[in-house]
C-alpha cells in the first residue's frame, strides 16, 4: 500500500492527525490530500486529472 503523500508540499501525511483526504471537488475523480501545514496556510492544490486549483 502507497503511503499518502500532501497534493500541495508531497509530505508523508501518515501521523498527521488533521491531514484529509477528498475527491477533486471538480471532476470528482481523483484524490486531494492535505497535510495540516497546507490546510492551514491554505496553500494550493493542482487536481492531476482537470487541472482544477484550489482553495479558491
Amino acid at each position: 500500500m502507497e503511503e499518502k503523500q500532501c497534493s500541495s508540499c508531497k509530505i508523508k501525511v501518515a501521523n498527521d492527525k488533521g491531514a484529509v483526504s477528498f475527491k477533486c471537488p471538480s471532476c470528482g475523480k481523483y484524490e486531494i490530500v492535505r497535510c495540516t501545514g497546507c490546510r492551514s496556510k491554505a496553500t494550493k492544490y493542482t487536481c492531476p486529472g482537470c487541472e482544477f486549483v484550489g482553495p479558491n
